[in-house]
């Protein structure tokens, strides 16, 4: 009879391999963790930024004033007041008349105060307030 030998891993292989894989996830996953949510709130800091140096200040240019707190973000979609604003854009200010939503598919805040424009997201948990994860995104304290 002639001597077969098995190919093959054995058990110490498989356990040496698996430990290994082991030791790798424990050292990346903490890593990866969180990253998402980060990126998603990096997202919404680049969103406002971009509608604020977009089309509100298009608006602004347009119109010499930005929107009233009461008209809102909708006053770049449709003109609230054409005896107000007559030289408003025919076509708006957004490409197909849509509103942006934050990362997390809320509307932007909009506050007007003494033409001081504030843009604030709601974060994760879409209600005013939270913390670390959940907190608000203010445009103001956006890097």
């Amino acid at each position: 009879m002639k001597n077969k030998s098995k190919n093959g891993f054995s058990l110490i292989e498989l356990m040496i391999v698996i430990v290994i894989l082991g030791l790798l996830a424990a050292m990346i996953m903490p890593n990866l963790t969180g990253k998402g949510e980060e990126a998603k709130r990096n997202l919404v800091c680049v969103q406002m930024k971009s509608i604020y140096s977009g089309a509100l200040d298009m608006f602004k240019i347009n119109n010499s004033v930005y929107p009233s707190t009461e008209e809102g973000l909708e006053a770049l979609v449709k003109n609230p007041d054409e005896e107000k604003y007559p030289n408003y854009s025919k076509s708006g200010y957004f490409k197909d008349a849509k509103l942006p939503k934050d990362s997390w598919g809320n509307d932007f805040v909009y506050l007007n105060e003494d033409s001081s424009v504030e843009l604030i997201s709601l974060g994760a948990d879409k209600k005013e307030g939270g913390k670390d994860e959940a907190a608000d995104i203010m445009m103001s304290e956006c890097k």
